[in-house]
């Protein structure tokens, strides 16, 4: 501080002998911050590389995963480090959250049991499915998205979007995950019990391919909880942080949040901060020493 009041007593036009003599500052000290000051900020490499890892994330990672991410990039340092970096350059996640309802449970269709039961850690690659619907907000109206993700690696393996919620959009989100892993007879795709996923097209569908359906208990969000996870972190960290001036903007964000983003770089706490594609890629090489391999689609 003395330093400061010494400096603005120069600007004053008062020697720098008188103003540290006033103030009981040394003229050595003085000098010495004076060079100090001129010096340029030391920059630190963590930081650098912090900041760097956010901006990769779609600054979209809390500590954790920022300390995960710096980890798997040959960085050593602890959360509370990570923590202390955020708080000083001032990273942080934002997001808003909307809500519009897009489950229709009241109808006369037939609903299936909650076969699944919350099981949501199956052993191997397609065993369960899970499917739902959610909706993009742009300035041409609501896009909706239908999603199907594999409980096993968590990965997405088929989505449609449309302007509406009818039948074919949970369908053709179906059709693009059956053509990417081929499931045997008999394996579950879980959703909720909206009409989309009662309807005739899309239990047909089912049958077709001799997958077995189960439905979440009615109003019980957490019977499909994995697949509201996604949809979360999909709004936290891509579609509230948009404005999409059209439904093909949005679409295109989308698709690319889950392409190149969630399905190949997001890490992800249940596959030990791996993402899906790397962690189903490394769990069929150890599974192929001692049998056939498991299939998986290593794209998309």
């Amino acid at each position: 501080m003395s330093y400061q009041l010494v400096q603005q007593l120069q600007k004053e036009a008062i020697p720098a002998r008188q103003a540290c003599r006033v103030l009981a500052v040394s003229r050595s000290g003085f000098y010495a911050a004076q060079q100090r000051q001129k010096r340029p900020a030391t920059i630190c490499a963590i930081s650098v590389h912090l900041q760097a890892s956010f901006t990769a994330s779609g600054s979209t990672y809390g500590s954790r995963r920022l300390q995960a991410y710096l980890q798997h990039q040959g960085v050593q340092i602890g959360r509370y480090r990570v923590r202390s970096l955020m708080n000083q350059h001032n990273i942080k996640p934002i997001w808003r959250r909307k809500f519009i309802h897009t489950t229709d449970s009241k109808h006369d269709l037939p609903v299936a049991e909650n076969i699944l039961n919350r099981q949501f850690e199956p052993a191997e690659p397609n065993t369960a499915w899970v499917a739902d619907i959610t909706y993009i907000r742009t300035r041409r109206g609501w896009l909706y998205l239908a999603v199907v993700l594999d409980l096993y690696s968590r990965k997405v393996i088929g989505w449609a979007m449309a302007p509406g919620m009818p039948a074919e959009l949970v369908c053709a989100a179906l059709q693009m995950a059956i053509a990417q892993r081929k499931p045997a007879r008999g394996m579950m795709v879980h959703s909720d019990r909206g009409s989309q996923y009662a309807s005739e097209a899309y239990q047909n569908l089912l049958a077709k391919h001799g997958l077995r359906c189960s439905m979440s208990r009615k109003g019980n969000c957490w019977d499909n909880a994995v697949m509201e996870r996604f949809f979360l972190n999909l709004k936290m960290e891509r579609v509230w942080r948009k404005d999409y001036a059209n439904h093909a903007e949005a679409t295109n964000d989308i698709a690319d949040y889950i392409v190149a983003f969630y399905n190949c770089v997001r890490l992800h706490s249940k596959l030990g901060n791996l993402p899906p594609i790397v962690y189903e890629q490394q769990q069929t090489e150890k599974v192929t020493k001692v049998k056939k391999p498991i299939l998986v689609s290593e794209n998309t």
